[in-house]
């Protein structure tokens, strides 16, 4: 029997986008609630406490939409929250997100690999997790990549700023022999064009989006819970922020129209402002 509840989906603002893009890819039946938490973008520069608080707030929200799986495509909010959210809700099937190094140690010809994230990932226990199992023996050349998130939140995918701010962070990496980019940041893959401009065709670029969609499509799968093959998956977008400007943006970044809803935080709550 066909589950035709919706997936959750959220981030601190557009980013994720790349990971819906992959998940509309790999399962066009679905159903998809995106929320944007653009009211507190970036993450990446806020505690760890903090951002569970936000991604417990979006998750109850998504429930009482009758989410029947959440993809937290932040890898800021998978590093502070992921663990919590599974022992906070655990009727609930949570997708997350790591940095992916254990690809990138695998396949590195020169044993250096560049990988680009916020400071909030690089300082969570999961990421330390991963290069603990997966890299030992790879060098691992990290760059936060300041603003870069603010220039894909406005849109500027190929201007000076997010070109400036992408070549300080390679440049030294290729000097000293990276092969490999990891994309530990959902917002980065928007800009995977500029950076493979600037790296050259030799170095490859890691999105970890269709992993993601992979990894979705196995739960829901092991759950009995995949919408019909006959069905039209439909997307709803929220945001806390101005869903004027949101709707732009993300019909920019996914080549279509896309109509936005508005959120407002009251407390540690999410709520739809009343008409």
């Amino acid at each position: 029997m066909a589950d035709t509840r919706p997936v959750g989906i959220f981030d601190s603002g557009v980013g994720g986008l790349s990971v819906l893009r992959a998940l509309r890819a790999r399962l066009p039946h679905e159903h998809f609630i995106y929320v944007a938490d653009q009211a507190h973008v970036p993450y990446g520069s806020r505690s760890l406490a903090e951002v569970r608080r936000f991604a417990e707030g979006i998750t109850r929200f998504l429930l009482t939409r009758e989410t029947k799986a959440v993809v937290v495509a932040c890898n800021t909010a998978s590093a502070a929250a992921l663990h919590a959210l599974r022992e906070a809700f655990p009727a609930t099937p949570f997708v997350g997100m790591e940095p992916a190094v254990k690809p990138a140690a695998e396949t590195t010809r020169t044993g250096v690999v560049g990988v680009l994230a916020t400071p909030a990932t690089f300082q969570g226990a999961l990421y330390a997790s991963v290069v603990e199992r997966f890299a030992r023996g790879t060098r691992l050349l990290e760059h936060t990549c300041d603003g870069l998130v603010q220039c894909i939140e406005s849109g500027d995918l190929h201007g000076e700023a997010p070109r400036r701010i992408l070549e300080n962070a390679l440049r030294p990496m290729l000097t000293a022999g990276m092969d490999t980019v990891v994309l530990g940041c959902t917002h980065y893959p928007f800009v995977i064009p500029l950076i493979q401009d600037i790296v050259g065709p030799e170095v490859r670029v890691i999105d970890p989006a269709p992993a993601i969609a992979r990894q979705t499509e196995r739960v829901l799968a092991a759950r009995a819970a995949l919408n019909a093959a006959d069905a039209e998956g439909r997307v709803t977008c929220y945001t806390t922020g101005n869903p004027q400007e949101a709707a732009a943006v993300m019909g920019r970044l996914l080549g279509e129209p896309v109509a936005v809803r508005a959120l407002a935080w009251k407390g540690s709550a999410l709520q739809e402002p009343s008409r």
